[in-house]
């Protein structure tokens, strides 16, 4: 038995999300977004690098010791997966785990609104699920993937880097494949995508210019595609998309957006002062004609605007959604106005009020 499967266990037993073992520090798991010292000695690189290479084949130790640094993903039983990533530091080796569940959850478990499953249910196009590491992306991803899979007799094809959720054929026929085991890069993958008769593709990361572009291709040409960016709203991940790319190309890419973009959904992950765990305030956009004219436009400043008003469309606001959770007591005050658009919007709930913003 490997001997960092105590680590795992550790790990499950206080419902950490993430653990951190670095040479020359004592063990560290994240609980609730917070991380916590194990009390235990701090590790040593010689003792700490073999414990990791028990889990990685030869493949992995060699790519590892070429590039400095890897990701993959691992499978502790029947208990749980881990995102991997092993790196080098100062002091030698470390290594990062993240928690990925073995369960899928729901749209409803998840309390994720209708438009969610409007989101799974379109024929083509694209939708985004953005927001900064750790907020959540995956799971909400894999919420929709699952939907469509239930209740769709279609091909899902899914590229990530590391495989994370595993879903189990349904209506639906998935087939997961790892970038760096299954294809060389996103962009290999996606390529090939197009000649596999996938309905449905989900891409674990839109890194760069190539990935959007074919992403984009894919969802221009007939088929639904899901993917990540790290930006913190749907405006800015617009621009973020359109910024890729060269200035000369700029217009046509605003216009193949505006025919393909279906949906932003940006994360944010806060800790409950309620009871443990976290609780994710999410800004919904749609996209329906008037926000594609603003895309083609180039007025993209005018999308948080758009949002305030198409609520009945399924629009939520990004401090609508975070003013609900204060409101109901599950958020601490100062966390909410950290993390709202519109902090005005948030000062009388602040026991004190930071200076900028003191009157």
């Amino acid at each position: 038995m490997p001997l960092i499967n105590t680590y795992f266990d550790l790990m499950l037993s206080h419902g950490a999300s993430d653990l951190h073992l670095s040479t020359g520090n004592v063990p560290v798991i994240r609980v609730n977004g917070e991380l916590q010292k194990v009390e235990a000695p701090p590790l040593v690189h010689e003792e700490l690098k073999e414990m990791l290479y028990e889990i990685a084949d030869d493949k992995k130790r060699e790519s590892f010791e070429a590039s400095g640094d890897i990701d993959f993903g691992y499978e502790f039983g029947e208990k749980s997966r881990f995102r991997v990533n092993f790196f080098n530091q100062k002091y030698g080796i470390a290594a990062v785990f993240r928690t990925i569940p073995t369960r899928v959850l729901t749209i409803e478990e998840l309390g994720l609104p209708g438009t969610f499953q409007k989101f799974a249910r379109l024929k083509k196009g694209l939708v985004l699920v953005t927001g900064p590491t750790g907020s959540g992306k995956s799971t909400t991803l894999a919420a929709m993937i699952d939907y469509a899979n239930k209740t769709r007799p279609e091909h899902i094809l899914t590229i990530e880097d590391p495989i994370e959720f595993v879903h189990q054929s349904h209506q639906a026929l998935i087939n997961h494949r790892e970038v760096g085991i299954h294809t060389k890069s996103f962009t290999a993958a996606l390529r090939g995508a197009l000649r596999e008769d996938p309905d449905i593709i989900l891409v674990g990361e839109m890194r760069d210019l190539e990935t959007i572009t074919l992403a984009l291709e894919a969802a221009a040409t007939g088929h639904l595609v899901f993917g990540t960016l790290h930006t913190p709203s749907a405006a800015k991940t617009i621009d973020r998309i359109i910024d890729v790319f060269p200035a000369q190309q700029q217009n046509q890419i605003r216009a193949s957006l505006s025919d393909t973009l279906k949906g932003v959904v940006a994360q944010n992950l806060f800790k409950r002062i309620d009871k443990k765990g976290r609780v994710a305030a999410l800004e919904i956009l749609v996209v329906d004609s008037p926000i594609s004219n603003l895309i083609r436009e180039s007025k993209i400043h005018q999308i948080q605007g758009m949002i305030e008003v198409g609520k009945k469309k399924g629009n939520v606001p990004l401090d609508d959604a975070i003013m609900e959770h204060l409101q109901a007591g599950r958020i601490d005050p100062d966390d909410a106005f950290e993390k709202s658009i519109n902090k005005q919007r948030f000062l009388p709930f602040l026991t004190r009020v930071p200076e900028p913003w003191e009157l």
